[in-house]
Formats: structure tokens, C-alpha cells, sequence
């Protein structure tokens, strides 16, 4: 049957799919409006199942504080091109995604493609925006926290490769607004110094166990005497927890200072028990790499 433009064009709009797609779709549901948008979705779930082995190493990483600062998302989309993440329909789905996330807190990303939002589904819309651009588009992790007695905040770095969550408790409601400079500059330092913990307590022995064995057999290939080695490890090991642990790095905007000084010093000031107590970073790939 013949397609008119109108159709065509109506059709475009809904769906954000090719001028020739959308005719194609009308021809093939004979005019059928609901039967064509149909067609174009099964189109995505078809050009995501041919795009399934490729890689999708680039894409966007968004934040969201919520809840007056006492809740948090991140969530990660990825896409094969940087072209097609800084793309408004990549953008417009990451954010409708995010949505979804902050409304309604899946328990993983099974769950949450299964979600709808305003009536759409997150697995439909993720199928239409792929049969649209053509490459693979996944909802690859995101998180939600949330605080009792603390505050959250978040920072997303220049270019939304790179995204962090940090949450501190025991913050006074009266005191919230003063320490989130202070926060937030806490959270750059994660972005830009990549801590494995907060504090050394955290660290995995497994961890700690293969750093001392490392640092013994380099004084032992140095020659220094067995005796000693112990001593050696344990010297370099502060030194590892100096750079790996939050608590303890120093300041990158003031490297005379270490991060558990800035805590320390608002604490003193305003009379407050704050205390650092988790943080998120979500850079890129990173699980993929």
C-alpha cells in the first residue's frame, strides 16, 4: 500500500528512526501505526543481537543526588563511538535511564531493563535508540546509596567519563552546607588519585599479604640482611598506604595536608564527629578492562 509523507513523518517522530526505516515499517504493517513501531523495535532487538560481540568501551557516566543529599545514583551507559555518546538520543536515553534508577532502585541491571517509566520500557527504549544509530548500546552497572545521618555528594569530571560518589556520616543537618565544599573537593581527590579504600583497615589482606612478600624479595635482590627485611616491608607498606588509602593521601589541592586533616579540622571547628564512610568510582570500562 502507498505511505503517505504524513505518516511517515509521524512515525519518525515517535520513534526518532530513519526517514526510510519508517516508511519501510508502514509498508510492511500495511499502515498499521502500532504494528509499524512494532517492527521498527524488533529492527533494534535484531541490530543488537548482531552487535552483541563488539565493544562498547565508550559511553557516559551521570550522577544524581536526590533526597535533600541523603541519596545517590550513578549509572554507566556505554556505545562503541564517542560520536554517538555525546549524541542527544544517547544522552536523552542515559538520562531516561537514570530515571528510572532514582525512581525506581532495581537491584541489578536484569531488573532494571525489565522497568518502565512513563509507560516505556527500558529494554524497548534501549532496542529503539539501537535500531536508530546501529551500534551496541548497554546499561552496563549503576548503584544507589543512601545515608541515615550523612550527606552525599557527587562529581562527574569534564567529558562524563569518569564519575564519583562519596557519603560521609555523622553530618549535623545544621552543619550539611558548610562541609559539602569540603566534600565535594573530597570527592575530586578519588577522581583524580583513584584510592583503593578509605582507610587502611579496608584493604584486602590478601592484598597487603602480596605487597609485604613484593617488598621483601626487592630488599632481599638488593642484599639487605634477612633480619631486616620485615622492617623494610613494613616501612614500604605505610608508604603504600599513603597513596592508596583516601584517609591518608595527601590533599591534591594542598599537598601539605592529608585528607584525614581536612575531616579533623572541621570536626575541631564546628564540634561534629564526621566521619568518611563510603565512596563510588565509576570510571569508563573500567570492569571491562
Amino acid at each position: 500500500m502507498a505511505v503517505s509523507a504524513a505518516q511517515v513523518k509521524e512515525l519518525r517522530e515517535k520513534t526518532g528512526a530513519g526517514m526510510m526505516d519508517c516508511k519501510k515499517a508502514l509498508e510492511e504493517s500495511g499502515g498499521d501505526f502500532e504494528k509499524a513501531v512494532e517492527l521498527l523495535r524488533k529492527k533494534g532487538a535484531s541490530v543488537a543481537a548482531k552487535r552483541a560481540e563488539r565493544t562498547a568501551n565508550e559511553g557516559i557516566i551521570l550522577t544524581s543526588i536526590f533526597n535533600n543529599g541523603k541519596s545517590a545514583a550513578i549509572v554507566e551507559i556505554n556505545c562503541e563511538t564517542d560520536f554517538v555518546a555525546k549524541s542527544d538520543e544517547f544522552i536523552n536515553f542515559a538520562n531516561f535511564v537514570m530515571d528510572v534508577v532514582v525512581n525506581n532502585k532495581p537491584q541489578d541491571v536484569s531488573t532494571l531493563l525489565q522497568m518502565s517509566l512513563d509507560g516505556k520500557k527500558v529494554t524497548d527504549e534501549l532496542n529503539t535508540i539501537i535500531g536508530k544509530i546501529g551500534e551496541k548500546i548497554e546499561v552496563s552497572r549503576f548503584a544507589v546509596d543512601s545515608s541515615n545521618n550523612g550527606e552525599i555528594v557527587d562529581y562527574v569530571h569534564h567529558g562524563s567519563k569518569l564519575g564519583v560518589l562519596i557519603e560521609a556520616g555523622n553530618v549535623p543537618t545544621e552543619k550539611a552546607e558548610a562541609f559539602k565544599p569540603i566534600l565535594k573537593d573530597i570527592a575530586m581527590q578519588v577522581a583524580a588519585m583513584r584510592p583503593i579504600t578509605i582507610y587502611r583497615e579496608d584493604i584486602d589482606k590478601f592484598i597487603i599479604e602480596k605487597e609485604v612478600e613484593i617488598y621483601k624479595e626487592l630488599a632481599r635482590k638488593e642484599g639487605k640482611p634477612e633480619p631486616i627485611l620485615e622492617k623494610i616491608a613494613l616501612g614500604k607498606l605505610n608508604k603504600f598506604y599513603e597513596e592508596n588509602c583516601l584517609f591518608e593521601q595527601a590533599f591534591v589541592k594542598d599537598n601539605t595536608k592529608k585528607i584525614s586533616a581536612l575531616i579533623d579540622e572541621f570536626n575541631k571547628a564546628n564540634s561534629t564527629n564526621i566521619k568518611l564512610i563510603k565512596f563510588r568510582r565509576f570510571h569508563l570500562s573500567d570492569e571491562k578492562k
